[in-house]
């Protein structure tokens, strides 16, 4: 396997928010690491696999205290939360950030490329991965097999409403639930801005791992149809708006009960 160039890779959204990925993870457990500039605070939504410091990675642009949030408690979201001070989950899935397990980040404590692959691939959604989950090493020498999920301790819990400021924006954190039981996404009422996690994204939902439920599923759908989301930057996948977003709830609301 080839040794990468650098491990992650940016891309600047507008003048306060900057995608960050990880390329050579494959697209299933790529996670889109989103950084949220504030004028007194900033925001690290979800961290990716962990493989490679993210913390050092973003140093040069987090140049103010830093909140990570995790929008649920998946590996892939999860790898680099334990670098950051201050960390925030659900209270559903908290016990997963702080000390994560095989049911709660779906990989346990040794990364088993061909048993995730079984455990999370959807038999119905067209997803054939037999291989490793990643195309490149980080470095010459680099063993996937001694990959494991770190967990944050220090980690605190959030619920339905509560805010974080940046004094310059101000976030809510809705309940979101049905990918996971403790997904979350943040909402920005003035610019209609929603940080969705894995509740939506523009590809293939995940709905039958052994947490997920789809009738907690649907009542988010609706949520999401009620909210009018103006623009949605998502766990995965890229960002898209209202119009993409319906057509995606609706069709999600009639697979799982014809509604």
């Amino acid at each position: 396997m080839k040794i990468a160039d650098q491990w992650f890779e940016t891309q600047r959204i507008d003048d306060d928010i900057t995608l960050i990925y990880e390329p050579h993870v494959v697209p299933l457990l790529r996670c889109n690491i989103w950084h949220v500039r504030g004028r007194d605070r900033d925001l690290v939504i979800d961290t990716g696999l962990g493989i490679m410091s993210l913390h050092d990675f973003a140093k040069s642009i987090l140049d103010k205290p830093v909140t990570a949030i995790a929008t649920h408690v998946h590996l892939d979201h999860i790898g680099s939360h334990h670098e950051f001070e201050n960390c925030l989950c659900h209270h559903l899935e908290l016990d997963g950030l702080r000390d994560p397990t095989r049911q709660t980040s779906l990989a346990g404590s040794v990364f088993d490329p061909s048993d995730l692959a079984t455990l999370l691939i959807p038999k119905t959604d067209g997803y054939d991965i037999s291989g490793p989950m990643i195309t490149s090493l980080p470095y010459e020498g680099y063993d996937i097999k001694s990959y494991s999920v770190q967990g944050a301790p220090h980690a605190q819990s959030i619920d339905e409403g509560d805010v974080i400021d940046l004094g310059n924006q101000v976030f809510e954190f809705l309940h979101l639930p049905g990918h996971s039981p403790g997904g979350i996404g943040l909402w920005e009422k003035s610019s209609k801005t929603l940080f969705s996690g894995d509740a939506i994204y523009d590809g293939p939902l995940i709905d039958n791992l052994h947490h997920s439920n789809t009738e907690d599923y649907c009542k988010t759908m609706q949520r999401l149809l009620d909210l009018k989301p103006q623009t949605i930057h998502a766990g995965h996948d890229p960002s898209f708006g209202y119009e993409r977003a319906k057509v995606i709830a609706e069709k999600h609301l009639v697979k799982w009960n014809g509604k």
